[in-house]
């Protein structure tokens, strides 16, 4: 049978076997984006990782430190949305690389900042950077997805959440000890992240010249909605993302505080809690997308935002062993969200895989930086405690998501697909 099926003209292979052909996912493409991504994330959580290193050579105020923060958010999360349209329209493969010059750029200038408006450049810079990757870079995954969208986004997720615990690492183990200047030994990442980047721009461009003409894929069921519908749904979306980022800024900004002052553990040993966190976070990062792949994406958006209410309620009242426990539940659970979300909006709104990825991401970067001074400012004039019973209830938000259109069908692993696998 075999040797038969080997010889069929391509006329008689099984139907959908070209299709399958032309979906292969490019998981070196996947590998290569989603390590970059790291590298990135790790550039960008160098800057608050030294702050307390700024505050004393340049003898900064908490308001001065504030405006780092509003610079580098302001070019991050602003500036994603517009590039990420532009690039719908005029797609640049190698901005990716051009991207993470930027980031070098800022770094050198943050290494050597001689004043404090020096390091607001240094800054933005950095944030400009980060505005160019993320767009691009998510569409690319999209592009090498295969037919398998939540997997791609997960695997490319899962890459920022490394980097953004392992820049604090970095930071203490190198910055520190040595001095802004040392800051300029990071430079290394940024030039292996440009040569990773020039060479999955190069994969890009022989893609868009393989695909030219060809029409997208998509996973829709239902007819296209109403455009008032669409930008409903975006709208319950963004909200979805404003109740998991606020969340997640009480969990990776203040949870070591929030250990020390109610159960009196040492700096060290809170700041491992928080690793455990982060590394369940990127647990779930992983798993979210491909279980969206396989049931919907509307059930990975339900069960992560709504699902984890019970564990967040419970979590201001347990000691220090359940604290430990259900933080590790809720960062799985939460994080499981964020790639099915940015894929349900690409669906919604196909064709502007850039924009979406760029509004998502830059909407859920303020989210974080906002929730960070918003829940500061609430622990300042009440305790961590209150601030941890009041973000409790956030996950309630997930209610919106019975407002969302039922847009896709669950992608199954089928029989037929094996059979094609036999020809390749």
């Amino acid at each position: 049978m075999d040797a038969k099926a080997a010889t069929l003209p391509p006329s008689a292979a099984p139907a959908g076997a070209s299709a399958f052909s032309a979906e292969r996912t490019a998981y070196s493409i996947l590998l290569a984006i989603s390590v970059s991504h790291c590298l990135n994330d790790t550039l960008q959580s160098l800057i608050p990782s030294i702050y307390p290193m700024l505050r004393e050579n340049f003898a900064l105020s908490y308001g001065q430190i504030g405006l780092i923060t509003l610079a580098f958010q302001l070019t991050a999360s602003l500036l994603q949305p517009f590039v990420g349209l532009y690039t719908d329209h005029r797609p640049q493969p190698y901005s990716l690389a051009v991207g993470m010059g930027v980031s070098l750029c800022g770094l050198v200038l943050l290494a050597y900042a001689p004043n404090f408006e020096a390091v607001l450049i240094a800054a933005m810079l950095v944030g400009v950077g980060s505005s160019i990757f993320h767009p691009e870079s998510s569409r690319v995954a999209r592009m090498a997805s295969g037919g398998k969208p939540g997997l791609a986004q997960s695997v490319f997720q899962v890459g920022g959440n490394l980097g953004t615990s392992i820049g604090p690492l970095l930071a203490a183990f190198i910055v520190l000890p040595y001095g802004q200047h040392s800051v300029a030994s990071f430079s290394v990442i940024a030039l292996v992240g440009m040569v990773i980047l020039w060479n999955v721009g190069t994969w890009y461009s022989a893609y868009r010249r393989r695909t030219a003409g060809a029409k997208p894929k998509s996973h829709l069921m239902t007819a296209p909605l109403s455009r008032a519908r669409v930008i409903g749904s975006i709208v319950i979306l963004l909200l979805l993302i404003f109740s998991k980022f606020f969340y997640m800024a009480s969990m990776s900004s203040y949870l070591t505080f929030y250990l020390i002052s109610k159960f009196s553990l040492s700096a060290q040993d809170a700041q491992l809690h928080l690793f455990i966190f982060l590394f369940a976070v990127a647990a779930g990062t992983l798993i979210g997308g491909p279980v969206g792949d396989r049931i919907g994406r509307k059930y990975v958006i339900w069960v992560s935002i709504l699902g984890v209410l019970p564990f967040t309620l419970a979590l201001p009242y347990a000691n220090l062993t359940w604290t430990t426990v259900l933080a590790v539940i809720i960062g799985f659970i939460l994080s499981s969200a964020f790639s099915a979300i940015i894929v349900f909006a690409q669906e919604l709104v196909p064709g502007k895989t850039g924009m979406i990825a760029g509004l998502f991401f830059g909407f859920a970067f303020g989210m974080g930086g906002l929730g960070a001074a918003a829940l500061g400012f609430l622990a300042d004039h009440t305790s961590i405690e209150f601030v941890y019973k009041v973000c409790s209830f956030l996950p309630m938000i997930g209610l919106l998501t019975i407002f969302l259109p039922n847009i896709e069908r669950p992608q199954p692993v089928m029989a037929q697909d094996k059979i094609v696998e036999a020809f390749d």
